[in-house]
């Protein structure tokens, strides 16, 4: 964990999520005094598991978090993509010698693993704090009129950042035409064949997927992936009879998703810019992306920390930002045009889906564009393997 001087340094953070608790515990451990505002009055997630890569992971390290944010956490031998006809078109292999790391855990666990290590570095968190802008100058404006201000603001207000939109950052906000519903249950031996409990498949039929993911020893977390237009699918709680008929060969899995469960819809949001004189955005408010990479967290780990290294000893915020920026907006951006393209499949039909995949599966030159990100070695992490 590499500590640094930034004393005498102040930053007003907007969000409590995995963007907003990241840069905060490393900005914090590099000696700035730092205030987290989470709209909220508490900071419980939502019920899911997340995806982290071997990117994410290393920032982990990097901050001291990876030993308690990985306790239980399962680690998968492959991925696989299956047809309509439970067919593997891909299986992309994960946690060998050569290969990049994937471990997944609940993402509950994740963000306590940030707020403990926010607040050993001193870190102070306030629930039921709103932001509702922010000026370039370096205020944080908050709900009932407090102006917070700071030498750095971060907006890490979600996609739907009040931050970003009082400084007219906002390139375009893009809904995708899909999304899912996503749900925590426990897991069972009789949901898959033997072979596959412990591997993560995502499965297709139709303009539908359901997403199998084992998030430790008793918890599966499982998306159900469909058009926003298809009613019945994304009906909460789940029509069991709907996802038994498009997947057969899962009757046993469906007939345990019970009322749990919220829709989601994916959407891609990009800015003018990350930053406006002391302002930065990042997570969702700057780049959210559809999940078929598993680097919506990853992404958020990764630009927080170097945002925190970029500042930290820097003459100039405004310059360190647009550095910033400079340096880690295309791999970003990369990641959410790779994850947006693979949504494009959800509306191809099967045959040529199928086929598409098989072909794709066996390319090496696709294959490392769709890792790039997972085996990426983050600023700042370069000393943590």
């Amino acid at each position: 964990m590499m500590q640094r001087t930034g004393a005498g340094r102040r930053a007003e953070i907007a969000g409590a999520g995995i963007g907003g608790l990241a840069t905060a515990a490393a900005l914090a451990q590099r000696g700035w005094s730092v205030t987290v505002h989470e709209r909220a009055s508490n900071l419980r997630t939502f019920g899911a598991g997340i995806y982290i890569w071997s990117n994410g992971l290393r920032v982990l390290k990097a901050i001291g978090a990876y030993e308690q944010a990985t306790v239980g956490a399962h680690i998968g031998p492959q991925f696989h993509t299956r047809d309509h006809n439970d067919t593997t078109m891909e299986e992309i292999p994960i946690n060998g010698p050569d290969d990049a790391r994937l471990i997944t855990i609940l993402r509950e666990q994740l963000i306590n693993t940030l707020v403990d290590t926010c607040r050993k570095a001193g870190v102070e968190i306030l629930t039921g704090s709103a932001a509702v802008g922010a000026t370039p100058e370096g205020e944080l404006l908050l709900e009932g009129g407090e102006r917070r201000k700071a030498d750095l603001v971060v907006g890490a207000d979600g996609i739907n950042s009040s931050v970003r939109d009082s400084l007219d950052l906002l390139l375009y906000r893009k809904h995708l035409g899909y999304g899912a519903i996503r749900m925590l249950i426990s897991r069972d031996d009789n949901d898959v064949s033997p072979e596959d409990r412990d591997r993560y498949i995502e499965y297709f039929t139709g303009s539908r997927r359901i997403l199998y993911t084992p998030a430790s020893a008793s918890d599966l977390y499982v998306a159900l992936c469909c058009a926003a237009d298809d009613a019945e699918a994304l009906r909460v709680p789940a029509d069991r009879k709907l996802w038994t008929d498009s997947f057969p060969h899962l009757a046993n899995l469906v007939a345990r998703f019970g009322d749990a469960g919220r829709w989601d819809a994916f959407e891609v949001v990009k800015l003018k810019q990350w930053s406006k004189g002391r302002v930065a955005i990042l997570g969702d408010a700057a780049h959210a992306m559809p999940p078929y990479l598993g680097q919506g967290g990853g992404c958020a780990l990764m630009n927080g920390l170097a945002l925190a290294a970029a500042v930290t000893d820097a003459p100039d915020i405004e310059a360190a930002l647009a550095e910033w920026e400079a340096r880690e907006r295309p791999l970003t951006e990369h990641t959410q045009d790779t994850a947006e393209r693979l949504g494009d499949m959800n509306f191809w039909p099967d045959d040529i889906r199928s086929e598409v995949l098989k072909i794709t599966g066996r390319s090496a030159e696709i294959g490392a564009v769709r890792m790039k990100t997972a085996r990426h070695i983050p600023t700042a992490t370069e000393a943590f393997a």
